[in-house]
């Protein structure tokens, strides 16, 4: 029995380039989704999980910046950037938020299609990805960056979420002080440990049940912290 073809999901707002993307997709072999808005794209990334995602920056309803910070809460699927923005701040803007890839407007068939190639041949095999996290009262939805405790929705700040999802990312394991101020505030000059230990307190007061005896976000004494999973 053979595999079905790869999929690629175009998230792209021009209608001539969605055309013209999915004649040359489709005879490169490919399975093609497309969708004309952000919030679609990220829909349809969540319902099918498509082998390569092209996305433009430009869309009507986010930038393809946020975009990509949302999908990359969850998912490591490849995704190429496709743009008329050219500059090298751009390039370099996209690939800090997690593209794999960068093509600029106009380019040709047989150079996307390289780049699809490439993208798969790097694809980290046998992943599985979900954008539901759930423990014990917990449900985060990571696509609609959504935190749920006992059903009840919890607002996290910015900076908050971002801490709690990677610790979601690395659950069960310790990430370091290092480690998190990178992650979180992206090596911010001035960032200390105190920010942490400020931002875990706020943390495990909205989502412990007892906040000074946590249960799942736990310290690791003068090294940093741990998601628990349950036993």
């Amino acid at each position: 029995m053979t595999s079905p073809a790869p999929q690629v999901l175009l998230v792209e707002d021009e209608p001539q380039m969605r055309r013209f993307l999915r004649v040359a997709l489709e005879g490169g072999g490919y399975r093609y989704l497309e969708a004309p808005t952000g919030e679609e794209g990220l829909a349809l990334a969540v319902q099918y999980r498509p082998d390569v995602i092209l996305l433009d920056l430009g869309l009507p309803d986010m930038d393809g910046l946020d975009l990509m910070k949302r999908l990359r809460a969850w998912s490591q699927i490849p995704v190429i950037v496709i743009s008329a923005r050219g500059q090298e701040t751009d390039k370099v803007g996209a690939l800090d938020v997690g593209a794999d890839d960068y093509l600029t407007k106009p380019f040709g068939t047989s150079e996307l299609l390289a780049r699809i190639r490439v993208a798969l041949r790097h694809a980290e095999p046998g992943a599985v990805e979900n954008p539901l996290f759930v423990l014990d009262r917990w449900r985060v939805d990571l696509a609609k960056r959504q935190v749920l405790v006992a059903g009840q929705e919890v607002h996290l700040t910015p900076l908050e979420y971002r801490l709690f999802t990677t610790l979601i990312r690395h659950a069960g394991k310790v990430v370091t002080h290092r480690q998190l101020l990178k992650e979180v505030w992206g090596g911010v000059a001035g960032a200390q440990p105190l920010y942490l230990r400020v931002y875990m307190a706020q943390l495990r007061h909205k989502l412990e049940e007892d906040p000074s005896r946590p249960q799942y976000l736990q310290t690791e004494p003068g090294v940093g912290y741990r998601l628990r999973m349950e036993d």
